[in-house]
């Protein structure tokens, strides 16, 4: 049960993170007036649920980060093929490889 609490809390941070900075972008590249204080503002409360769903992850911040790092990776590459129409190259992917690689790693060898 444990364990399915942190995914949990891991999937909210992600996409409220994901979509809170894709949120501000488009607040400041897209919008003007009023609608982009109003879009930066809700980018801000998506980055706050983002810090508090990371932060009540029921496991030490250590370990919780690369598991995090690894699902954000995941979770940008959806929200900016839907929210930006973009699809990842090959440096992304291969890089994007690592930091999975890099986050297991972090979260699960036993030292």
């Amino acid at each position: 049960m444990k364990y399915l609490i942190v995914f949990a809390c891991l999937v909210v941070a992600t996409v409220a993170e994901s979509f809170g900075d894709a949120t501000i972008r488009i607040g400041i590249f897209e919008k003007t007036g009023a609608v982009r204080c109003a879009t930066i503002l809700g980018g801000a409360v998506l980055l706050l649920v983002y810090g508090v769903m990371l932060n009540l992850a029921p496991l030490p911040f250590a370990r919780i980060v690369g598991f995090y790092i690894a699902t954000l990776f995941l979770v940008w590459q959806v929200v900016a093929f839907f929210t930006f129409r973009t699809l990842p190259d090959a440096p992304i992917l291969v890089g994007g490889g690592l930091i999975l690689v890099g986050g297991l790693v972090v979260s699960f060898w036993k030292a």
